[in-house]
């Protein structure tokens, strides 16, 4: 017998379905939103949403879904469209695809015949409109791949955990953000060695923080990639997911997907990333290269655990797992991986 969702599940659900309703009989617009996926030569990892938004001819309401988009608003002024269909358009063939209960895509096709790079493919909604998603085709060849945290590890976050996916979310620019010093030329310097790797952000923000992280990149430096971020709200099973758990099936989904890729983890001290990455290590050795542990300052770590700072010794290399390294910012993490990798 199938369990029934989560009663808040159950409640947002009904919600949403009917603002969607209303909006569409006020002649909101389906919409694709895209997010960055990744590929190999057998398959492609597409990521995008299906949502509702105010028409352009709506000029006032067109200019507020502007200004507020780049401080994260999006669920707040466009509905998501749960259950939708849609079409992902391959060499000019569509796939019909459905989006799950909070309109997100996330799915797997065959790859018809991308070659290594990037690339953007249309996905289609069931009204005719369209968005592009990129996507990184990584060549079969491929062994060297990053994967990285987002917050507190490409950039400083300084404010206390409970309040920073709110404070994310509703209020900030790229412009309000600081890069963590030197982790641009970590990065850069490691895709440098290995053109054609991917770099793969794997973070417990919310999807509607992917439109201010692209920009903060693509300001600061950083290497684009995919994102696999997380959806707010009640689950299946439960009010909240459990960020831990999300980036436990991330990885080792990566593990399944790019076989061939020993990856540099680079997360930092304040959280879980430590504990998440040796475990992964531990059960899938051959996937890893070297783990990179930003050391978060002690103002940091008051933050991020309302505690002082652990002053506890970091974990040592042993010969049966991948090594770690630990600094404090992307410098020192790339003159101590520079022996290793």
């Amino acid at each position: 017998m199938k369990s029934r969702p989560f009663f808040a599940a159950r409640i947002e659900d009904h919600i949403t379905n009917l603002l969607s309703r209303m909006l569409s009989r006020r002649g909101w617009d389906q919409a694709i939103v895209g997010y960055t996926g990744f590929g190999t030569p057998e398959q492609v990892r597409v990521l995008a949403r299906v949502v509702l938004k105010p028409p352009k001819e709506l000029g006032i309401v067109q200019a507020a879904y502007d200004f507020l988009h780049r401080r994260g608003w999006r669920n707040f002024i466009a509905a998501p469209l749960g259950n939708a269909q849609a079409w992902i358009i391959l060499n000019g063939a569509p796939v019909l695809v459905q989006a799950d209960r909070s309109g997100y895509i996330d799915v797997r096709v065959k790859n018809p015949g991308l070659a290594p790079g990037w690339h953007t493919i249309e996905v289609r909604s069931a009204d005719g409109s369209s968005g592009g998603v990129e996507v990184q085709i990584i060549d079969s060849e491929e062994t060297f791949g990053i994967v990285s945290d987002i917050d507190d590890t490409i950039l400083s976050t300084w404010l206390p955990r409970p309040f920073l996916a709110a404070w994310n979310s509703f209020f900030l620019t790229e412009q309000a953000r600081q890069a963590v010093p030197g982790i641009a030329r970590f990065y850069q310097g490691m895709l440098a060695d290995h053109p054609g790797a991917p770099v793969i952000y794997v973070s417990t923000g919310a999807w509607n923080t992917y439109p201010m992280v692209s920009r903060f990149l693509a300001r600061h430096g950083i290497p684009k990639g995919a994102m696999l971020l997380t959806d707010w709200g009640p689950t299946n099973t439960g009010w909240f997911r459990k960020g831990p758990d999300h980036k436990r099936t991330c990885l080792r989904e990566l593990a399944r997907d790019l076989p061939n890729i020993r990856w540099v983890l680079v997360g930092d001290d304040g959280q879980h990333d430590p504990e998440l990455y040796a475990e992964f290590a531990t059960l899938q050795p051959r996937h890893v290269r070297a783990r990179a542990i930003r050391q978060l300052t002690p103002g940091e770590h008051v933050l991020a655990h309302a505690m002082p700072f652990d002053q506890r010794e970091p974990e040592r290399w042993s010969p049966d797992t991948a090594p770690e390294v630990r600094a404090p910012d992307g410098d020192g993490l790339a003159d101590k991986l520079r022996t290793i990798i």
